[in-house]
């Protein structure tokens, strides 16, 4: 099974950008995808239906053009789950799962903490989250938490560690929340696999971050250490480029 997790910063801008053409060449089974920025009457569905998804759900927030996620498959799933059942999580459309008979896989936006009262809510919602999927694990153990994280764990998953350290993203109640994230049951599926340095999944559009690979590792496919076994590959896309972001890949036999 190929999954791919891309957060495409608004999916009505990534469509303009080609998206679609990318998506069949790519050819996942499963596509995670966060900041959709849409509401799914604002698209249209069949385009995704063509592109050799049939089905496809869509987790939006209450606020139009504002995160939202989403998860496209080839196979239809057993089960959809909406979100966490925590109201202020789902408020924002943060959060969507399908579960598969040997797999079960989620697509996961984790607020950015732009400011003060942005960064405490982030910290909050790390906490509930890690207790939801702490809960979660014992119904659920083959579990796959593909998305964007929002955190860079390490100084290899940064371009200036030193310079960042006090940046949201990368502060070190962020750091160790992640850290945790893994050591409570979770393989980092690219670090599992790739120990080079220099691979990012996000650049800022200022200074030419991009070009200039000034990076950071945001996006992540967390596998259950039960799956452990069953991590084929791991990669970064860093040649797509709808978005600010690129898309990350896990295969899983």
């Amino acid at each position: 099974m190929k999954i791919i997790s891309y957060n495409v910063n608004g999916i009505r801008a990534a469509l303009k950008k080609g998206f679609l053409d990318w998506l069949q060449q790519a050819n996942p089974d499963v596509i995670c995808i966060q900041e959709t920025k849409a509401h799914k009457e604002q698209l249209d569905l069949s385009l995704f239906e063509e592109a050799g998804y049939p089905f496809h759900y869509w987790y939006s927030a209450e606020k139009k053009g504002y995160s939202s996620v989403a998860i496209l498959c080839k196979q239809e799933p057993n089960h959809i789950e909406y979100g966490t059942g925590i109201d202020y999580m789902d408020f924002e459309g943060r959060n969507i799962r399908v579960d598969f008979d040997n797999v079960s896989i989620m697509s996961l936006y984790l607020p950015s903490g732009t400011n003060d009262a942005r960064l405490e809510f982030k910290l909050q919602y790390m906490a509930d989250f890690q207790s939801y999927i702490n809960e979660l694990k014992k119904e659920i153990p083959n579990l796959i938490i593909c998305g964007d994280y929002n955190i860079c764990h390490e100084e290899i998953d940064i371009h200036n560690p030193k310079g960042l350290k006090n940046t949201s993203g990368f502060l070190p109640v962020e750091r160790e929340w992640i850290g945790n994230f893994i050591d409570s049951g979770f393989i980092d599926s690219f670090r599992y696999l790739n120990k080079e340095p220099h691979q990012y999944s996000w650049w800022s559009y200022r200074a030419n971050a991009r070009n200039n690979n000034k990076g950071w590792r945001l996006d992540y496919a967390m596998v259950a250490d039960s799956m452990k076994d069953r991590i084929k590959r791991a990669l970064i896309l860093q040649e797509a480029k709808h978005s600010d972001h690129c898309p990350i890949v896990v295969e899983i036999d």
